[in-house]
């Protein structure tokens, strides 16, 4: 009786063992002696800690990752945009030079109509004011709308020069206006060097309209009273001279005068230059953006 209670006794010490620590203790089983209830021990589950993102070691792309994806994006939009406004600059330039190479037409009754006549060939007649003439320069001689090669260029003596500017009274109406008469070198600044080319008289000529010209940057301003302009400032030049506001390049060369037909038909075109600075930007941006929030890695 004795023995069977100390088996009993060790039955249950075993029982509690289990109950403690979730596994089975080595009993001194002896022959006769019946196991009855032992618990199934359980295993703990196994948390798996590792992510699909810590595994590729991209960070989640959360509000801030999708704001900032709006810059490649835009600058890549401003690219295209940009690539949409050269080839419309360029066709305009085209439809501009087809302009200036037209048959001319009669000088318009209504001066509102010249806003719309830039680079258009017009016919005037009237008489110089040669006491009042002006110079625009110093700038190379154009041949055929571009600029001279012939020479060593600007800083030379035989290209660089200037344009002279005349008052042309007009013979229908009480209007007087100014006219480009052509390109002279700097030996014939002074106008007595060319007086077979001072033209006396009622004359008819073909000119291109033209508008007034903005100042480059960095280039000094005109000096009011000076009887030669850095740039075709076609307000302060009037009103200096006392006419309209209306600026006329010649177009033939009158003989011993100025060199004539000195119209560049030419426009502010820079967006090849900003099409290349915003895919640029796109690209960049892109990249950076992959690399912080697809491929989880520092930006420096």
């Amino acid at each position: 009786m004795s023995r069977i209670l100390r088996q009993g006794v060790k039955i249950g010490e075993g029982i509690l063992i289990i109950a403690q620590h979730g596994t089975h203790p080595t009993l001194p089983l002896t022959r006769g002696s019946v196991v009855v209830g032992l618990p199934t021990p359980r295993l703990a589950p196994v948390r798996r800690m590792a992510t699909s993102a810590a595994t590729s070691g991209s960070h989640p792309v959360g509000p801030m990752g999708l704001f900032l994806l709006i810059v490649p994006i835009g600058t890549f939009c401003l690219g295209t945009w940009q690539v949409q406004r050269r080839k419309w600059k360029l066709n305009l330039i085209d439809e501009l030079a087809a302009k200036s190479k037209a048959s001319p037409i009669r000088f318009p009754e209504n001066l509102e109509e010249l806003e719309d006549l830039e680079y258009r060939r017009v016919k005037v007649i009237g008489t110089f004011d040669h006491s009042r003439e002006i110079l625009l320069g110093p700038r190379p001689a154009l041949v055929e709308g571009d600029v001279s090669h012939s020479g060593s260029g600007l800083i030379s003596s035989g290209q660089s020069g200037f344009l002279v500017i005349t008052p042309f009274k007009l013979a229908d109406r009480d209007l007087t206006v100014l006219v480009n008469r052509g390109w002279v070198p700097r030996k014939q600044k002074n106008q007595d060097t060319r007086v077979e080319g001072q033209v006396e008289g009622q004359i008819e000529m073909e000119v291109v309209v033209r508008k007034t010209e903005k100042r480059a940057p960095f280039m000094p301003e005109n000096k009011k009273g000076a009887m030669v302009f850095l740039y075709r400032d076609v307000p302060t030049m009037s009103q200096m001279l006392n006419t309209a506001p209306i600026f006329l390049d010649a177009v033939d060369t009158v003989p011993g005068g100025p060199q004539g037909g000195q119209t560049r038909v030419t426009m502010r075109n820079e967006h090849l230059s900003y099409l290349l600075t915003w895919y640029s930007l796109s690209l960049s941006t892109a990249y950076l953006w992959y690399r912080r929030f697809i491929m989880g890695k520092p930006l420096l």
